[in-house]
């Protein structure tokens, strides 16, 4: 029987508990959990790529089936790559439907074999963003309940 891989991707800067429900989820129903750190150069990112990917790791190091990569081109692509059949997007309200719908849409025509799965994240974390965790990190302010322990302390360490 062919392995079941999924591929989720994201700049997780920095990985979230919202991420961490994602991840832990949708490793329950593959085989193989890729979480990518998507390289994106327009974006001016807290943490470097490799420090992204080592909190991922460290955050999901209790989850066997979860790897941690990288890529820097096309998801469609990387996907074919991996072997993987599946894009897993998060969505924590509608507003993030619209975009994601769009960009599942892209993939879509780009390879009609790649098939994207909408998680809802738990509603506890709805209104949880990487961005908004920055922002409070860097008033000095707890997250510790935001974000995994790893993530918690590379922040405090920054800010």
């Amino acid at each position: 029987m062919e392995e079941r891989i999924a591929v989720y991707p994201g700049t997780f800067d920095p990985i979230t508990n919202g991420h961490l429900n994602i991840i832990e989820r949708a490793a329950r129903n593959f085989d193989v959990l890729y979480v990518t750190v998507l390289k994106n150069s327009s974006k001016k990112s807290l943490f470097d790529l490799e420090e992204r990917m080592r909190l991922i790791a460290e955050s999901t190091a209790s989850i066997p089936n979860v790897r941690v990569e990288s890529s820097g081109g096309l998801l469609v692509d990387y996907a074919k790559e991996k072997s993987a059949h599946v894009v897993i997007r998060g969505l924590r309200a509608v507003s993030d439907f619209e975009y994601e719908l769009q960009i599942a849409a892209m993939n879509n025509k780009l390879d009609p074999e790649l098939e994207t799965f909408f998680m809802m994240t738990n509603p506890s974390y709805s209104f949880l963003s990487s961005s908004i965790v920055r922002e409070v990190a860097s008033y000095g302010r707890s997250v510790d309940d935001l974000v995994p322990k790893p993530v918690s302390l590379a922040l405090k360490a920054k800010f």
